[in-house]
């Protein structure tokens, strides 16, 4: 039932929310045996519920939930707390999958899943954003660290999988963000069409679309550039597809 914790007090902290008994059960009870701590809600109030007692580490949400569906929770998460988030979607609904890129989500299952793959995903989110911090320069600092790329008006920090503000705040990526980011950085100069970057930035077993493309590239102008609206860093090729244009390094 719903509310139910199980696993490791000390593993990281899941929440699994699914209007779904059977698939909540099934899922915290596997995770639980891998040594994740579990707990699982039935709707977006008892989210909240469990959030307002101890923070978690992952949400794992369906996406079609009766009254306040995955993607309205997703969005009000996004808004206020940097917390990766999971969407479990059908396989055939591309329409959802799109909603959950736009809303923000870190990554998306598709129903029915294999449990080892859900717990491959899960651990690939986590570690990035686990992954340690270094040091980055104030205003005014005389030089940018060698791990720091130079992204449009901010710099990536490639061992971090965020972006670091010129006064050195940092920005979380998604991780299907970070993997097209990375390509871009690997590419710089360079006309890619949609289908080389599903290539190239789509290494999942989920069934990639074309949409997924533009989705994450209108996340990234929101975050790299200094005008979204004029885009300097990440160029559309009209009937291609995009153009990396890297900055200077520097301070």
């Amino acid at each position: 039932m719903a509310g139910q914790s199980a696993g490791g007090e000390t593993g990281p902290r899941i929440i699994v929310v699914d209007d779904e008994e059977a698939v909540r059960e099934t899922v915290a009870d596997y995770l639980a045996g891998q040594g994740f701590h579990v707990r699982s809600a039935a709707s977006g109030r008892e989210l909240d519920a469990f959030l307002a007692r101890e923070p978690a580490d992952l949400i794992l949400m369906d996406v079609r939930m009766p009254g306040e569906d995955g993607l309205t929770i997703a969005r009000r998460i996004r808004a206020a707390s940097a917390t990766p988030v999971i969407m479990l979607t059908a396989a055939d609904d591309i329409v959802d999958r799109v909603a959950g890129l736009e809303v923000g989500a870190d990554d998306y299952v598709l129903k029915p899943f294999d449990l080892r793959e859900l717990k491959a995903r899960i651990r690939a989110v986590l570690r990035r954003y686990t992954a340690p911090l270094p040091a980055v320069p104030a205003n005014g600092a005389a030089s940018v660290p060698a791990e720091l790329v130079p992204c449009g008006a901010v710099f990536l920090d490639m061992q971090a999988h965020c972006l670091v503000k010129r006064d050195g705040t940092r920005d979380m990526l998604t991780a299907m963000e970070f993997d097209l980011l990375r390509v871009f950085l690997q590419n710089p100069n360079r006309v890619l069409t949609r289908d080389r970057l599903l290539d190239l930035a789509h290494d999942r077993d989920n069934e990639p679309f074309d949409r997924s493309i533009d989705v994450r590239v209108t996340r990234l102008r929101k975050k790299i550039e200094a005008d979204p609206a004029k885009p300097q860093a990440i160029k559309t090729v009209r009937g291609v597809g995009y153009l990396f244009v890297p900055g200077p390094r520097g301070t």
